[in-house]
């Protein structure tokens, strides 16, 4: 089942300076602090193990999935949900700037574009409000030769302000200056309330656009019992990086929900593991992801589970059967 409505308005631009604004000083200042060592350089998603980057591009996480130090990489389904790491500890005034986001934070990096650094020309796959994520940039330090080319439009973004850029086109960065370029990397869910902080041209597409907002997360409180099943889903499914997700074909893999100590996680055969978040109504999401691709269990006399994939207002549904799994 598709549901979609092809009448909405046009992302207005491909970038948008925010209402926002912060400190330079004290932004400068909370870098100073976290200046102390070589920062690693950065990965791109792959739980942490995916490639590294071939130019100058150093991170520093102040937020990671699961809050750790060593992951370059912003993360993605699979992985554990994002928290702090021990360097948003020591830059009080980057945590005042996060705490002012009104969204549900993802990962945040500390992102230094070394002299001479020029990347591939690249998107980030499904970074943008279609699929419930936005990515902010906060300049810290930056100069006129330290450029970023967007949708083919050069930006020059300057120290303490604030935007957000629809990275699932096509760009690239380069600094072909003597200094570093640094700029914190925000990575959030989209949220009613993030809205606020675009600018007026912006509303009518945040208000009707293919924009994918977000349900919060909600404790799970009935039968953990109910939640144990076994059915099978097409491999896609568990692909983030397709967008066909259920293809005309009767390929199935082996799926499970199991119930942990830890929590609730898919297991997709063979051998991948997704922890789940609720999100309201028996229905999941993939840890460290939006709700751009979710799992609901139905009961009934013959139990269900509905997957589902989501890109603005489009809503894409497969319905399978499955069996319980008793727990022990």
């Amino acid at each position: 089942m598709t549901v979609t409505d092809n009448a909405a308005p046009t992302m207005p631009a491909e970038a948008a300076r925010l209402a926002a604004g912060f400190d330079t000083a004290r932004l400068l200042a909370d870098l100073d602090a976290v200046r102390t060592h070589q920062w690693k350089l950065q990965r791109y998603f792959g739980d942490g193990v995916g490639a590294q980057t071939e130019v100058d591009w150093r991170i520093l996480p102040l937020r990671s999935p699961g809050g750790d130090s060593s992951r370059t990489d912003p993360g993605g389904p699979g992985s554990a949900e994002c928290a702090d790491t021990e360097w948003l500890a020591r830059t009080p005034y980057l945590r005042e700037v996060l705490a002012s986001v009104p969204a549900p934070l993802r990962a945040v990096r500390l992102m230094a574009l070394g002299p001479g650094a020029v990347s591939d020309v690249h998107n980030d796959t499904k970074y943008g409000p279609a699929w419930g994520v936005a990515r902010l940039h906060v300049p810290i330090t930056t100069h006129h030769d330290a450029t970023l080319v967007l949708d083919g439009v050069t930006h020059r973004w300057q120290p303490g302000e604030f935007w957000f850029g629809d990275f699932s086109r096509m760009h690239k960065v380069e600094n072909t200056g003597a200094r570093s370029r640094v700029h914190m990397v925000v990575d959030c869910l989209v949220v009613p309330e993030l809205a606020e902080v675009f600018p007026a041209e912006w509303q009518d597409y945040l208000a009707h656009g293919e924009v994918l907002f977000n349900r919060p997360e909600t404790p799970f409180t009935g039968d953990p019992g109910r939640l144990a099943r076994r059915f099978e889903v097409p491999p896609p499914f568990a692909d983030w990086e397709e967008d066909g997700l259920f293809p005309d074909t009767p390929e199935r893999v082996p799926a499970e929900v199991a119930v942990t100590p830890r929590g609730v996680e898919l297991r997709v055969a063979p051998g991948q593991s997704f922890p789940l978040v609720h999100i309201g109504d028996a229905e999941f999401r993939f840890a460290g992801w939006s709700q751009e691709r979710t799992l609901q269990l139905l009961d009934g006399p013959r139990p269900r589970v509905a997957l589902r994939t989501r890109t603005g207002r489009t809503v894409r549904e497969l319905i399978v059967n499955s069996e319980p799994v008793h727990l022990s």
